[in-house]
């Protein structure tokens, strides 16, 4: 399937055909398309209809949980792009719908009656469609903030152990003799300065502050943007000390030795690092049923608009044929072209033809009723048949 591709769900009375046929009412809106299109059967059940107040109030419902179910499809492909850090090619092979491509599931569809039984009210169907792509939005955005959290936590370790020394974690590179532990009065600090300040900090540290003692500092590690430094003070003038060092853009170190500190560190990574994986699998299979869950859901709800729609525009009884209609890129305004030239007449005085013949919309006629009905297209276009368009990437 191509990003490009999209699929428009047309739908026409029979009576487009002399014969009244449903074949030739299809065969029509092929011709009408030329080869701008490849059109296919595509099954709408019969639904039970209600009164036409409510038939229009659901066509409003409809349109607005379509928009719904269209952000929740892109929310979910956001979080398996991010999962998979922008791989396309893993991407594509995330996204089936019900374990087969798109392209499959949309041709050989057919309404899923033990989860949506066609014997229920529209009104219940839509509220049933409603709460599954709600749920479908938050148990994906859940696992995916949860997985999301934890690989920040990760992060955050793994700088500890592979940063530069302001900001790495210290226990395996000072020595534990060299701080002063249960001392009433002194205290050790532990000062990051940067490798270009060096000189300036052993020739004025002990300026800094009062009661600080001389010729303290010890040289402890280098890499390649700090060298660490010890340096002893009484306590009384640790804070004084500790204020003039970021003044200079030092960088005290909080740091406070612990007996098997550094096992315990690595322990503590390898156990986020492993749970983190286990979690990505997890949100990864989640996102993956979502985004099968979510298009289905949508197909769904699609179907019901063209059945609403068609039950506004062309009445009762009904006697109608919807084809897909696959179209990429620029096909699909030759392709709509077409169909308006073949169809037009379906719509009344909202269409007429220019002096060459050609159909113009009369865009007058665009009562703020037809609005209401739900007559427009998704582009927001008035379009003599029934038509709605479903394109995810």
């Amino acid at each position: 399937m191509s990003k490009n591709t999209k699929y428009l769900f047309v739908s026409v009375p029979s009576s487009v055909t002399p014969s009244g046929h449903k074949d030739d009412a299809l065969q029509a809106v092929q011709t009408a398309a030329n080869d701008y299109a490849t059109v296919s059967p595509f099954s709408i059940p019969d639904f039970k209809i209600g009164t036409l107040d409510a038939l229009i109030q659901q066509s409003e419902e409809l349109a607005k949980l379509s928009g719904m179910c269209e952000g929740v499809v892109s929310k979910v492909g956001d979080s398996l792009r991010n999962i998979l850090e922008g791989d396309e090619g893993k991407i594509a092979q995330q996204k089936t719908v019900n374990d087969k491509p798109l392209d499959q599931y949309l041709r050989t569809f057919s309404w899923n009656k033990v989860k949506y039984r066609v014997d229920k009210p529209l009104a219940e169907l839509i509220d049933s469609l409603q709460k599954e792509a709600s749920s479908i939005d938050n148990d994906v955005r859940a696992k995916y903030n949860q997985y999301n959290n934890l690989k920040t936590t990760l992060q955050t370790l793994t700088r500890k152990q592979t940063g530069n020394l302001a900001t790495k974690s210290l226990v395996s590179v000072v020595p534990p003799q060299l701080i002063i532990q249960d001392s009433e009065y002194l205290e050790t600090h532990l000062i990051a300065v940067p490798n270009s300040s060096t000189k300036e900090f052993t020739r004025t540290y002990e300026t800094l502050s009062p009661m600080i003692v001389p010729r303290s500092a010890t040289f402890i590690s280098q890499d390649e943007e700090f060298s660490l430094y010890a340096v002893t003070t009484f306590k009384k003038h640790s804070l004084e000390f500790v204020h003039r060092c970021r003044e200079r853009k030092w960088v005290p170190r909080d740091f406070q030795y612990k007996e098997g500190g550094k096992e315990e560190e690595e322990k503590e990574v390898d156990r986020v690092a492993a749970e983190e994986r286990k979690l990505w699998g997890e949100t990864l299979r989640m996102a993956r049923t979502g985004w099968s869950e979510i298009v289905m859901a949508w197909v769904h709800v699609l179907v019901l608009r063209v059945f609403v729609e068609t039950v506004l525009r062309y009445g009762l009884p009904l006697d109608f044929v919807c084809g897909m209609l696959t179209v990429t890129g620029k096909q699909e305004k030759k392709a709509r072209s077409g169909l308006d030239n073949a169809f037009s007449y379906l719509a009344g005085n909202a269409f007429g033809r220019d002096k060459k013949g050609r159909v113009t919309k009369d865009d007058s006629s665009m009562s703020a009723d037809m609005q209401a009905a739900g007559q427009m297209g998704d582009a927001g276009d008035y379009s003599a048949y029934v038509c709605y368009d479903l394109q995810v990437e």
